[in-house]
């Protein structure tokens, strides 16, 4: 999911695809009120700590950000900043729900202050915001007709068999791993949002979803159709010859280093304390999810 797409920036802070549809007009600011680098980052945070709230931008993705049956903003992203957030003088969060593909652009035209989405950190995407470190780490995974009729285990099998149409998010980094791996366009049924790709499966019009690992298995979860069913032999894509393990975290705007700052301070004692570990369990998440010591500014690199 996660977050999770190719990025074009076709104008700088007005226009970019991220991992939705559209791309939002630029709206009044609920952050920043403008200046640049730590003038501006510390303008941020002390802004929202003054008013006693935040806006954050979220694409209504289970386990990451969502709305609950109650109404209230969760996921393991939204749990996470809500902790750190408190912890750094800001008791509210607000969200904004934006297609995936409209976040950037929104945390850019400033309609919100965090992206908290679990969206994958990746060089396109560094380009535009600034990531913190990031919260968990995770691999892909697709869900199939009970029986698995057309033997779907691979990107590469999907690709290979002419009759597999696979469901997928629109924005999200799954269509530039099936691009890589041989999956033409026109066998793309593209969704916009998770709820949407297992209705395609459901329906029949489409073969094979794919999301990410806890992202799937939690709509397995909720559909209750037994009908669906996960591919655990799934074997991982490789992309010009890299793992596509991919690696989340909160973003903010490029000019909010102070924050970006303290919250990555916040967030290392959460993983040193295993506070951080118990959020992610509670949204599906495995020791395996963890991040380990990788940084945003590694994963910035490539």
């Amino acid at each position: 999911m996660k977050g999770w797409a190719i990025i074009v920036l076709v104008v700088p802070m007005l226009l970019l695809a991220g991992c939705g549809q559209k791309t939002n007009d630029p709206a009044a600011a609920s952050g920043s009120s403008g200046g640049t680098g730590d003038e501006a980052a510390q303008d941020t945070l002390a802004k929202a700590k003054k008013q006693g709230f935040i806006t954050v931008g979220f694409a209504n993705e289970n386990p990451y950000a969502y709305k609950g049956a109650d109404g209230k903003l969760t996921g393991e992203a939204v749990e996470i900043a809500r902790v750190i957030l408190q912890r750094l003088g800001i008791n509210e969060m607000r969200g904004e729900l934006t297609e995936f593909t409209s976040l950037i652009a929104g945390l850019q035209a400033k309609r919100f202050d965090l992206i908290t989405a679990g969206m994958f950190i990746n060089p396109d995407r560094c380009q535009a915001v600034l990531f913190a470190n990031p919260e968990y780490s995770i691999g892909e995974a697709i869900a199939v007709k009970k029986g698995n009729p057309l033997k779907l285990n691979s990107y590469k099998s999907i690709a290979d068999n002419d009759k597999a149409k696979v469901a997928v998010m629109a924005g999200a980094v799954e269509i530039g791993y099936l691009k890589a791996s041989g999956v033409p366009e026109e066998r793309m049924v593209v969704v916009p949002d998770q709820d949407g790709a297992v209705s395609a499966l459901q329906s029949g019009r489409a073969d094979v979803m794919t999301m990410t690992g806890p992202a799937l298995q939690s709509r397995l979860d909720t559909a209750k159709d037994g009908n669906l069913e996960r591919v655990m032999d799934f074997e991982q894509p490789v992309v010009d010859g890299k793992d596509v393990r991919g690696f989340g975290a909160t973003a903010f705007r490029p000019e909010d280093t102070a924050f970006q700052q303290a919250f990555n301070a916040e967030l290392q004692k959460m993983k040193e304390s295993g506070e951080l570990l118990t959020i992610l369990k509670k949204f599906g998440f495995t020791e395996q999810e963890l991040p380990g010591d990788a940084t945003a500014e590694q994963l910035c690199k490539g």
